[in-house]
């Protein structure tokens, strides 16, 4: 609203909703001040929408005393669910001149769209990198949607209903009768063809009727009232009929050219077949123009976890992991095996529908390949069938998991678990997957794997020194915990950090080696110290991110620091099959699942399925699942958490104290 240094647009309101902290946290960040009360002088007053009790007691207000009226509204992603739930909102829409959705009037995004240039190549290239994100997450304006659905059989027509009386639709010069209209035609146009309806997720919830109902599901049509994803639909559809919804934007940018019997903000710009033309509307748009004006421009975006204004993507990215979290653990979990420890954190980053008693009618949860105690060795577990497997992801926290510091990242596995070559993983699925990931995909991984090296971040993030080190190139062995499962199941003659330091000086007779103790060992919480005698340097309390630095190569059997090394273009010769090992980005020893030379993964795809799409994220400072970056950032500039006094003591003796809680404040 306001230019950067000017004083904020003053808007009062008399309406109960602008009282949300979020709406005047949004409304601030964008230049306007949301004070309560009848306007004085140059001030507006703030009205919610068009057609509500906000809205109609801030025109009256406006009629008594000549304010000008400042309209607010949800803008075009905003959330897991409808706001009636009370969920609070990712971004608004303000307008001076009127609504977006208003087609009696000039709103400003419709002078936007007329106006605006749209010559700035990076503004375009932004919307591309959006539009792509968008559609091949399939994230909509409100995401809480299923994928665990079966879709309707390709080849049908899709009709989208409305809420009924939506000022949209009156204010779009519509009525009742257009909705009857458009079946008709969409009958009469595709003679033989299904009819899908879509009804609105107001109208799925019980909130508010549609213009359709089960009596219209007739003569060749159907009603579809399942929360299924507007992405999955939309590549099904072979037309899209609507009259002012939102969906027919996102039909756009899916590839439709979407029939149109309203006057909605992307109808008349050259990208619908436009049934009641908006004479005003003569300019020609391309779909990144549309999408720059309407979803880069106009809207105020804002990101909780920075509390900032902020890009479409960022919203994208934060819609699809809440979105993920949602569908995973809508049913709930049983987790009754769990350590106690673990059930704070957990109950947090499982959305707080995990129980831990056994309850059948929940999907089982254990941890790693099917047991929770280390005491157990796990080749000698059953492995139960028909659960999924969790365990800690790949930028976990600041501090050990031995020390039971909480985690900011999980991976939840169906069909198996990463470490474990054996059998196949969702990893696996995940890189083969990534293989054939676009530009703009990778361009993400790119982004954030030098976000990673530049902020030094591994896994645990544990401080360190980098001891004195020779001028000449190093070779670097990391240690691992004696009875780690990666070791158990992914190695073969060399299953010791013995034996691999052995290896590697064997094959680097005069090459300076550097053998770094893990830290869960060099803490003495768990096994797997050796006196390193075929080392030059045992490096303790060393920054591994520093080490990986000066280092020529890596030797590793399993070590996640052999992944770490690969991020900073490293070298990394594999004597076990860790999951980076086989995809031909490592020099392997070891004996690798030959499943994996199914696909050749570049290295930013493997970042993409490793950190992105295999692990879900957890943001401990506002408790909601977030993006990878996200993560990211919080461990490397915090605010973090602080655990509890007793994780120490209780570390230490994890078997015997299991009976004491860690507490996560």
């Amino acid at each position: 609203m306001s230019d950067p240094g000017d004083a904020p647009t003053i808007a009062r309101f008399v309406s109960g909703g602008f009282f949300s902290r979020r709406i005047r946290r949004i409304a601030w960040l964008a230049g306007v001040d949301l004070r309560p009360g009848l306007p004085k002088g140059d001030e507006y007053i703030a009205a919610w929408g068009h057609d509500g009790p906000s809205a109609r007691r801030a025109t009256a207000i406006s009629a008594r005393r000549g304010a000008p009226i400042l309209r607010f509204e949800d803008a075009f992603l905003r959330s897991l669910h409808p706001g009636r739930g009370g969920e609070p909102t990712l971004g608004l829409l303000i307008d001076k001149n009127g609504a977006y959705y208003d087609a009696t009037q000039l709103s400003g995004l419709e002078t936007l769209l007329a106006t605006h240039p749209f010559d700035d190549g990076n503004l375009i290239a932004r919307a591309r990198a959006a539009i792509e994100e968008m559609t091949r997450s399939g994230v909509t304006k409100y995401a809480a949607t299923r994928t665990d659905l079966p879709l309707p059989e390709p080849g049908y027509v899709l009709v989208i209903d409305q809420t009924r009386g939506d000022a949209s639709v009156r204010l779009g010069g519509a009525t009742d009768a257009t909705f009857r209209e458009m079946l008709l035609i969409a009958r009469e146009e595709n003679p033989g063809a299904r009819l899908l309806i879509k009804t609105h997720p107001e109208t799925q919830q019980g909130h508010r009727p549609g213009y359709f109902s089960q009596a219209d599901a007739v003569h060749g049509a159907t009603l579809e009232d399942r929360p299924l994803p507007p992405a999955g639909l939309l590549a099904g559809a072979i037309k899209v009929y609507t009259v002012t919804s939102q969906l027919g934007f996102e039909a756009i940018l899916h590839g439709h050219r979407p029939i149109t019997f309203g006057q909605p903000f992307y109808s008349g710009w050259g990208l619908d077949d436009d049934r009641a033309p908006l004479d005003r509307r003569q300019r020609k748009l391309t779909r990144g123009q549309l999408f720059a004006g309407a979803m880069v421009l106009y809207p105020h975006w804002y990101d909780p976890h920075h509390d900032r204004l902020c890009d479409p993507l960022d919203i994208i990215r934060i819609l699809e992991a809440r979105t993920r979290a949602w569908r995973d653990d809508r049913a709930g979990w049983s987790a009754p095996d769990m350590r106690l420890w673990k059930r704070a954190p957990l109950r947090h980053f499982l959305s707080r529908r995990v129980t831990f008693r056994d309850d059948p009618t929940r999907p089982r949860l254990v941890w790693g390949a099917g047991t929770d105690s280390p005491a157990n060795p796990l080749e000698d577990a059953p492995r139960p069938d028909g659960v999924t497997h969790l365990e800690d992801g790949f930028l976990r926290s600041r501090g050990l998991g031995a020390e039971l510091i909480a985690p900011l990242s999980l991976a939840l596995d169906r069909s198996g678990i990463y470490y474990d070559p054996t059998r196949p993983s969702d990893m696996e699925a995940a890189i083969i997957a990534a293989a054939n990931l676009p530009p703009e995909a990778l361009a993400r991984a790119q982004a954030l794997r030098r976000q990673i090296v530049s902020d030094r971040l591994t896994k645990y993030n544990v401080p360190g020194q980098l001891p004195d080190l020779p001028d000449s190139p190093i070779l670097l062995v990391p240690g691992q915990v004696a009875d780690d499962a990666s070791i158990r199941l992914g190695t073969g003659h060399v299953a010791d950090n013995a034996a691999l330091l052995a290896a590697a000086r064997q094959a680097n007779p005069d090459t300076f080696i550097v053998y770094k103790p893990h830290p869960d060992v060099e803490a003495g919480l768990r096994d797997g110290a050796i006196d390193a005698a075929d080392a030059d340097l045992v490096a303790t309390q060393a920054d591994p991110a520093a080490l990986i630095e000066k280092a020529s190569e890596i030797w590793t059997m399993t070590s996640t620091l052999g992944f770490e090394a690969l991020l900073r273009d490293r070298p990394v010769i594999t004597l076990g099959a860790p999951f980076y090992a086989g995809w031909g980005l490592t020099h392997d020893r070891g004996d690798v699942p030959a499943r994996r030379r199914a696909a050749r993964p570049s290295l930013d795809a493997l970042v993409h399925a490793v950190l992105i799409t295999y692990p879900r994220y957890f943001d401990p400072v506002i408790r909601t699942a977030c993006p990878p970056e996200v993560a990211a950032h919080r461990l490397a500039y915090g605010p973090m958490p602080t655990p509890g006094p007793f994780n120490r003591a209780l570390s230490k003796a994890q078997g015997a104290l299991a009976s004491y809680a860690w507490i996560w404040r």
